[in-house]
């Protein structure tokens, strides 16, 4: 499937065009609630893509505001596909939120972590590890299917055409152990290959650097190929869902503050030089009496 084409997207442009529509009309959300014999609360989630429209409510949405024929068609069939089901339905459980959705049609994803490597270039047994920290109440079988689906998110990276992956990590991702050396070498190993692929950048924010503006906290930018659809920031919370920020000043402010960080960030080269730097330091740790190393592969130079 060409990026921006998922179910989610098309939901969320289905729902800007709606709400546009029903300002050019002239209607309250109220009166279009009392119009249709729906609560205004159901046309407010539509709007805000909180919820899916069914091609028959679209169809009476548009007919109440005056769109006829060829237009009303198009937009009832987007209405259509934005029903379909995406892959991460078959993780209905874990991802409860847009985010996954959104983050499947991007064709370019500029990530900020400050304490983890990010969830694309994280390994099985670091993911396992994070999560389990993360939830300590979880159980072992829940753990092992949010482990799974972090898993099938990084086919992202090696999708035809695969999205365009911009990563900048604070050097603290590389010194905080997680899981023992062992499991560290082998993630930053895996962040060094992940770096050499064509769509894939990867920036260490060193402590030299001092104070920068990603010490407020992790945050995604997520680019769409088509103009209808504006970039959307996410911003990681995990008290809740995250917070999604689609507002242009919200997201010129966060694509400013990731231009910063790039500039602050050792150039990507020096960077992935840190990195393996780091996962030797790490391999020779673990290379302890009992402990295997044999899956920990250095750079190629």
């Amino acid at each position: 499937m060409a990026r921006g084409q998922g179910p989610t997207v098309r939901r969320r442009r289905l729902a800007s065009e709606l709400r546009r529509l029903r300002e050019a009309a002239d209607l309250t959300i109220d009166e279009v609630g009392e119009k249709l014999e729906c609560s205004a609360s159901k046309v407010s989630r539509i709007e805000t893509g909180h919820v899916g429209v069914t091609p028959r409510d679209a169809r009476d949405m548009l007919a109440l505001y005056g769109i006829t024929g060829d237009e009303q068609e198009a937009l009832v069939q987007l209405a259509r596909e934005a029903r379909k089901r995406g892959w991460w339905h078959a993780y209905n459980e874990v991802f409860t939120g847009t985010f996954v959705g959104l983050e499947a049609d991007a064709s370019s994803l500029r990530a900020f972590q400050a304490l983890l490597v990010p969830g694309l270039l994280q390994t099985e047994r670091y993911a396992h590890a994070v999560i389990r920290a993360l939830r300590p109440d979880a159980e072992d079988a829940e753990i092992r299917r949010r482990v799974a689906a972090r898993m099938a998110r990084q086919e992202l990276l090696s999708d035809s055409p695969p999205v365009e992956y911009w990563a900048v990590v604070d050097e603290a991702v590389l010194h905080r152990v997680v899981d023992g050396p062992e499991v560290m070498a082998e993630q930053l190993y895996r962040m060094v290959a992940d770096a050499e692929k064509p769509n894939v950048t990867v920036q260490v924010v060193p402590f030299g650097a001092g104070a920068h503006p990603g010490m407020e906290g992790p945050f995604l930018i997520m680019g769409f190929p088509e103009q209808a659809d504006p970039d959307v920031v996410y911003v990681d919370d995990s008290t809740s869902s995250g917070l999604y920020l689609e507002e242009p000043l919200d997201v010129r402010r966060y694509a400013l503050m990731f231009d910063h960080l790039r500039a602050a960030a050792l150039k990507p080269d020096d960077s992935v030089d840190l990195i393996a730097e780091a996962a030797g330091r790490f391999a020779e740790q673990a290379a302890l009496p009992g402990r295997t190393t044999h899956h920990l592969e250095p750079r190629k130079k």
